[in-house]
């Protein structure tokens, strides 16, 4: 932390020191003037006192030489005023000179007890900021590496109690968030290499024979298609993700019911070759958004809930309004879903029972329905459902008029 006039505990101690010659100034000149009224009240003009210290100076000289009884039945009297005026004379002139002292001592005083001030401002400043000098020094040593060490600081709930238990949080979800993007590359990493594989190993497996067939070579290039497929539709799934991560692009009204028709015709071949019945109730529900992004996240719940069904299964897809917007609900039936690993359902790669690399889809179904929901800021809950599968439900801004 800089030591200068900038930091921030030379500016208290400054502070502590201006507020206390302030407050000093103020409270001296107020003293100052104050004992000034009361003396006035009780002043002796400069000339009235001239007059009345030479009369006095004649009275004290007549009572010497006593010669005062011979100068009339009045110079008694006016040797007693003389006297008075003299009197408040002198004490005028002591209570001025005090009052100069005073004005002397006092501001002396405060500039040492301000001088003081300041280095208590400093030293209860260095005090006060040393807590934030160990949020400062964990921010500096804040990395990709080393984002699992905490404050933790003690001490009552202030606000750099606040401040340092808002910095360990944010540090968590850093790390969570570093964390979580490591696993992401790595599981992509896997699921683009796991085609590449394949269609090596069939390549290599068909050209190491020393006869090969055009039926093993026709095998060979629909399975290669096959991989090909998958990564082509692994590659686009990661660019849908990473385009709804960055926020949602051009936006118009989107009818749901009918992005709900036309994704229900996309799963039909693959519903109808499981016999899954699909029974939509669809009532009128406007959003605004991103057409592409949420027509793609209608058609991943859909297949979601046709890819992961039983076979003689069923799809249950409403559409409809909820307070403050509109909603869509996704039902189908499947295997038993444990309540806990609901919320895994939701993040990149993870399937119910195998994490990486083998099962149906690619594995972001689910994570781009979450993402797409949160670019158009709405909100999203699953449930398993009693004797297997799950219902998902979606909602969304409606549009407006």
């Amino acid at each position: 932390m800089k030591r200068g006039i900038r930091s921030i505990r030379a500016r208290i101690a400054l502070a502590c020191a201006g507020l206390f010659l302030v407050m000093g100034g103020v409270l001296i000149a107020a003293t100052y003037g104050l004992v000034g009224h009361f003396n006035g009240l009780n002043t002796v003009k400069d000339s009235a006192a001239e007059g009345a210290m030479k009369f006095y100076h004649l009275c004290r000289a007549a009572q010497r030489t006593g010669t005062s009884h011979q100068q009339g039945p009045d110079f008694a009297k006016k040797c007693h005023s003389a006297e008075q005026v003299a009197g408040l004379f002198a004490a005028q002139s002591q209570h001025l000179s005090d009052r100069h002292a005073f004005l002397v001592y006092s501001l002396a005083g405060l500039g040492v007890t301000t001088i003081l001030a300041g280095g208590l401002g400093w030293a209860v400043g260095g005090r006060i900021l040393r807590p934030l000098r160990r949020i400062t020094e964990a921010a500096r040593q804040a990395s990709q590496e080393n984002l699992h060490t905490r404050l933790r600081l003690a001490g009552p709930r202030d606000e750099l109690k606040e401040l340092a238990d808002t910095f360990d949080a944010m540090l968590g979800r850093l790390d969570a968030a570093f964390a979580s993007q490591r696993r992401f590359v790595a599981n992509a990493s896997h699921e683009l290499r796991t085609p590449l594989t394949v269609m090596r190993t069939l390549i290599d497996v068909t050209m190491a024979k020393p006869v090969r067939s055009t039926e093993q070579l026709e095998a060979l290039v629909a399975k290669v298609r096959l991989a090909v497929d998958q990564s082509e539709d692994l590659i686009e799934a990661l660019l849908t993700l990473a385009r709804s991560d960055r926020g949602v692009g051009p936006t118009e009204v989107v009818d749901l019911p009918t992005a709900v028709d036309d994704a229900i015709d996309l799963v039909g071949p693959r519903a109808a070759a499981e016999r899954i019945t699909i029974d939509a109730s669809l009532s009128a529900a406007q959003t605004v958004g991103d057409r592409v992004l949420l027509e793609r996240l209608v058609n991943n719940l859909l297949d979601n809930a046709a890819r992961y069904n039983v076979a003689g299964g069923w799809i249950r897809v409403a559409t409809g309004c909820q307070p403050g917007g509109v909603c869509l609900t996704v039902a189908n039936s499947g295997q038993e879903v444990p309540g806990d690993r609901v919320p895994e359902l939701f993040e990149p790669f993870r399937r119910l029972h195998d994490r990486v690399g083998t099962g149906p889809g690619n594995g972001l179904g689910l994570s781009i329905v979450q993402s797409v929901v949160t670019a158009h800021g709405g909100e999203l809950t699953a449930r398993p459902l009693p004797g297997g599968g799950l219902e998902v439900h979606v909602g969304l801004p409606g549009a407006a008029g």
